[in-house]
């Protein structure tokens, strides 16, 4: 019988944020990882802290970058790799009501230290921006994919890491402990994306799910060093690769590229990229959303030990390691996780 402390379902940004706390804390853990969930995969990996369609902040920005940043050093610190790369982000006017709606907002004290009062002109011939661009400060993007393929290898290593699907049905609860097969946990946490819809403990939490797709084009000509955020967001990659996304599908729910939302990225893009390109990759998944814009986090209302690390939406790089920690904070040392993250705020009834 093998001990630890958690099993972990799922392996994506959340699971890699929760297991980073345990390591921190000296827990032991295992991972269960079916590679059934591409949102954390395939996502742009922007941390971005203004939401950049109506220049407003975006929820507790500074707290998620003041916790986030430094565990993504420290992963990259240990692992040896390059995650973090720091990303001017340019917001294109297209009027100078837009403009004026900018300078404005960089005078909101919330704002002030992400929002640049410099206005910057366009001097690439490849960009139509005749109004110029805004500039967010202290953003950047974390390269999700090295990120979590290269954390799987790490789990493997030190042997914590079970690369299959996790059958809920095996679950035996005990009086201080559960046991699945020839593991024996105090806690069980489950970090799933969308997945938990198949989770018989969780599959009620309101968790809509947003299709996002992106496009990886080759734009030799078009010679950026920063992201552009537009009617979509182009992003450099390096090697003249540059991402394009994303779109917002709430009804379908497979991880399968359509032609329609590579139309709908191009027929955008090329509204304001003036230069050649070719796509040369396509990808999908299924964002964890949730109609608050809130996170799900919580113990379930009835299993004491089962717990919910989900919700995570369109900016996990940054709201990971600030729900991982509250959600530890209150497994370990009986923190309240506050009414907003909550999942019982949904579920009040039931318990």
């Amino acid at each position: 019988m093998k001990q630890v402390d958690y099993i972990i379902v799922g392996c994506g940004l959340a699971s890699i944020s929760f297991c980073e706390e345990l390591r921190a804390k000296n827990k032991t853990f295992v991972v269960f990882d079916n590679n059934s969930q591409k949102s954390s995969i395939v996502a742009a990996g922007l941390y971005n802290p203004v939401i950049l369609k109506r220049f407003s902040e975006v929820w507790k920005a500074k707290e998620q970058l003041e916790i986030a940043l430094p565990v993504y050093a420290k992963i990259e610190n240990e692992l040896n790799i390059k995650i973090d790369h720091k990303l001017r982000i340019l917001r294109r006017f297209t009027s100078i009501q837009e403009q004026n709606k900018w300078f404005t907002s960089s005078d909101k004290p919330n704002l002030e230290p992400f929002l640049s009062t410099q206005l910057v002109k366009n001097t690439n011939s490849a960009i139509d921006a005749p109004y110029g661009f805004g500039e967010v400060l202290h953003a950047g993007r974390i390269d999700t994919e090295t990120l979590i393929s290269n954390y799987k290898t790490f789990l493997k290593e030190i042997d914590c890491f079970e690369e299959r699907s996790f059958e809920y049905g095996e679950i035996q609860f005990q009086t201080e402990s559960i046991q699945y097969e020839n593991i024996k946990a105090k806690q069980i946490i489950f970090a799933e994306g969308f997945g938990v819809k198949q989770n018989p403990y969780f599959n009620d939490i309101p968790l809509t799910g947003s299709k996002g797709e992106i496009l990886t084009i080759k734009a030799p000509n078009l010679k950026i060093d920063y992201a552009i955020k537009s009617s979509v967001f182009v992003i450099p990659l390096g090697s003249d690769l540059y991402n394009v996304g994303a779109t917002y599908d709430n009804v379908d729910k497979s991880n399968q590229p359509t032609d329609n939302a590579k139309e709908e990225l191009l027929s955008k893009v090329k509204s304001f990229i003036k230069c050649d390109f070719e796509v040369v990759n396509h990808v999908a998944g299924i964002r964890p959303t949730v109609k608050d814009r809130r996170p799900l986090i919580g113990r379930h209302p009835k299993q004491k030990n089962v717990y919910v690390l989900n919700g995570l939406g369109t900016r996990g790089v940054m709201i990971a390691p600030y729900v991982a920690k509250k959600l530890y904070n209150f497994i370990e040392n009986n923190e309240a996780l506050g009414s907003e993250i909550d999942v019982n705020r949904f579920f009040l009834s039931r318990i």
